[in-house]
Formats: structure tokens, C-alpha cells, sequence
């Protein structure tokens, strides 16, 4: 189905750095059944003054690039004020000046539960060019059972009021939403919200076992088969209602098809393609789920502070160097046995060691649900002939 015979993956190259991923606080205002976050109930906020430390790391390392995206997540980022964003922004800006780093393409993003978002939060998206993320479940009944605050109450609600704002407001957005099993046999619920609510930029995130989140609804050849059968039907409304609701698994796989190219590794398992940050300063590379996590097998993930390691430095660490090898030889197995390989790049660390217990494994139950089967729904339509309304492709 897949061919297999691109290169094999070279992990012995680094970077480079092209998204950075902060954690502003711990901090979040609600308590989803699925969240892989310890500790989320505590305000622990970074510290401002690492900023300019942190650009310092990046920019004297060698896996500095012509750009990077900075992403506030990790926690709710909206729980801080305003006024803390446009700290950073200036700080930001302040520090790849003093670094002569000007012309380096720079964006801010943050990924919010949108149940904070205001005028006023809008204004500051605007003012200091902030992509917005935002995390939605789909209807009220399918959102409200998974996604809500501490007291018991659904967030959907207000959620729904943070999506009305930036439309009023005219603040571009993409989404990403957790598909559970709640959603399964409803995908004309499930297209039709997106449909009317304006949103037509969406990624579905099967719900995973992975941090604290022990289990997951979405496990089993009867799930998968289901998955297939949503994934169907939600394409082919899309199609037949004129309103294409663009999912980012399909978009991906089609442009690298359109592009004939085939991935040799992918960001999650290149060393420092990823730099990720906690609000103490701690820093891991790989997989963001993988900062400031424990196991018994690695001790933690995290290979140092930016206030007492460099980024060169820490690859010399025997913490980096067993990461690296369990990384790479995970990556290597799937590439000799796994015939999506060159639609995937080897898979993500974090799955494979919250299935599997270690970085040196192969197919994962999101390796099926997140790549096999929506390839394999794409390749079906395709072979069925051409699609009613073209799916735009960014």
C-alpha cells in the first residue's frame, strides 16, 4: 500500500529548533477527564526574567534556524493576565534585537480551552500577533463529558462565548479536539458543529494513554473500526455540504502525497527540532508530553535548567545520550517494519513509552488511530474517484 524504500532515518542530525514550547503556567482552570497533566490545580508560573536566557540557548546553540514558533501551553496560558503576554512579547523582541536576531521569523502562539477568551484577550492576540489554538470537543453533551471545571460543571458553555469573541472580533483560529468514544456514532453531530460554528481548521486528537491518563476509550479493533467509519462519514459531508471542514490528518498526508514525498524522521523524534520548557526552567527535547515527566526507566525526561546547561551541553549528558539511542533505535524498527513509514517518520516517543514502557518500540494505538487509519480512509476515497467540493490544502 505504502511505499517503504525511502532512506532509512538519520538521527545524528540535529535541529533545526523550529517550535518551542513553554510552559507560561501549570496552572489550569479546568480538570478534563483525559489530561495527561500532573499538578494542574497549582499556579506555578514561569519566571519572565528566563526569557532572554532562553533566546541566549537557542540562538548560540547550532540548531538555531531561520525561524521558530514559540507555543504558551501546558496548563491554561489564559489564567495569567493579559499584561503578562505583553511583558513577554516586549522581552521577546527586546532579546532577539540585542541578539541581531531581527530578521529570524518569529510567531507567538497559545493553545487555550477558550472558555477565558474576551474583547479584551482578543486585543492582545492582536497586538502582539498571537496565533490562537483553541480546544473544543464538539456538542454541548459530547464536550460537557469529558472537558470541565473542578466543580463538575461543563465548560462547553463558555467555551462557545470564547468562539463567539474571536469571531466578533475577527481572530483567526484553528482547533484541535479530542475524539473519544462519546463521538463515534455521531459525525453528522459532529461536522455539523464545526459547520456552524465557523470552524473549518480542525484536528482530531484520539483520546491517548499517556501522564495520568492511565486508559483510554479509544483502544480495540472495534474502536478502530468505528474510527474508520466516523472519519468516512465526516469526509463525505464535507463533500456533499459544500463547507469543507479541513482536518489536519488528512491535509498532511495530502500534501506530502501532492509534494511526493516520503518522511525519513519527523519533529517529534529529531533531536532539537523541539525545545520544551516548564515554569522552573527545566528543558527536554522530543516530545513536549515528555517534559518534566518521571519513569523508572529514564528518571526524567528533562535534560537539564537553561539556567545551568547549554543546549550543546546537554547532549553530552548520559541522560541525552540514552534517550537518543532508545529514540533512534524505536524509529529504526519502524522503519524496517512498518509500511507507513514514509507517511509518519517513526512515530511519536511519548506514545511509545506510555504503551509500551520505552522509546525503543514501534506501532502504537495512535500510530493506528493518528496515521494507518486515516491514511487509509484517504487512499480509499481516492480510488473512488474524484471528490464532489475539493479539499483546500494549506
Amino acid at each position: 500500500m505504502i511505499s517503504t524504500t525511502e532512506a532509512g532515518p538519520d538521527l545524528s542530525r540535529f535541529g533545526p529548533i523550529g517550535l518551542v514550547v513553554v510552559q507560561s503556567t501549570s496552572l489550569c482552570n479546568l480538570d478534563c477527564s483525559y489530561c495527561y497533566l500532573p499538578d494542574r490545580q497549582k499556579k506555578r508560573v514561569f519566571d519572565l526574567d528566563l526569557l532572554p536566557l532562553l533566546v541566549r540557548r537557542i540562538l548560540e546553540s547550532p540548531y538555531a534556524g531561520p525561524e521558530f514558533s514559540l507555543v504558551w501551553h501546558a496548563g491554561e496560558p489564559l489564567t495569567l493576565p493579559t499584561s503578562w503576554y505583553d511583558q513577554a512579547t516586549a522581552i521577546l523582541q527586546r532579546s532577539l534585537k540585542e541578539h541581531g536576531a531581527e530578521e529570524l521569523e518569529f510567531t507567538q502562539h497559545v493553545q487555550t480551552n477558550a472558555t477565558l477568551i474576551n474583547d479584551a484577550w482578543c486585543d492582545c492576540f492582536r497586538r502582539n500577533r498571537i496565533v490562537v489554538g483553541i480546544s473544543v470537543d464538539g456538542p454541548e453533551d459530547i464536550h460537557d463529558s469529558h472537558r470541565r471545571f473542578r466543580n463538575g460543571r461543563g465548560s462547553h458553555a463558555m467555551a462557545m462565548k470564547g468562539i463567539e469573541a474571536l469571531h466578533r472580533n475577527e481572530v483567526p483560529f484553528h482547533c484541535i479536539s479530542v475524539v473519544t468514544a462519546d463521538a463515534m456514532e455521531q459525525p453528522e453531530r459532529m461536522y455539523r458543529f464545526f459547520r456552524d460554528n465557523g470552524i473549518n481548521d480542525v484536528g482530531f486528537n484520539v483520546e491517548e494513554q499517556e501522564g495520568i491518563n492511565t486508559s483510554s476509550s479509544m483502544q480495540g479493533v472495534a474502536m478502530e473500526a468505528k474510527y474508520r467509519d466516523f472519519l468516512r462519514a465526516f469526509w463525505r459531508l464535507s463533500e456533499q455540504d459544500g463547507y469543507p471542514v479541513v482536518l489536519r490528518e488528512f491535509d498532511q498526508v495530502i500534501t506530502l502525497i501532492q509534494g511526493n514525498q516520503r518522511m525519513t524522521q519527523n519533529e517529534l523524534n529529531r533531536p532539537f527540532s523541539i525545545l520544551s520548557v516548564d515554569w522552573q526552567g527545566n528543558f527536554s527535547t522530543f516530545d513536549p508530553e515528555l517534559l518534566s515527566v518521571a519513569s523508572d526507566r529514564y528518571g526524567t525526561f528533562n535534560l537539564g535548567n537553561l539556567r545551568e546547561l547549554s543546549l550543546v551541553e546537554s547532549t553530552q549528558t548520559a541522560q541525552f545520550q540514552r534517550l537518543l539511542e532508545d529514540m533512534t533505535r524505536g524509529v529504526e524498527t519502524c522503519h524496517k517494519g512498518c509500511e507507513y513509514f514514509g507517511l509518519c517518520g517513526g512515530g511519536n516517543g511519548s506514545n511509545k513509552f506510555w504503551e509500551h514502557g520505552s522509546l525503543a518500540t514501534s506501532e502504537t494505538n495512535a500510530c493506528r488511530f493518528g496515521t494507518q487509519i486515516p491514511v487509509q480512509v484517504l487512499l480509499e476515497r481516492f480510488e473512488s474517484g474524484p471528490p464532489l467540493t475539493p479539499q483546500p490544502t494549506h
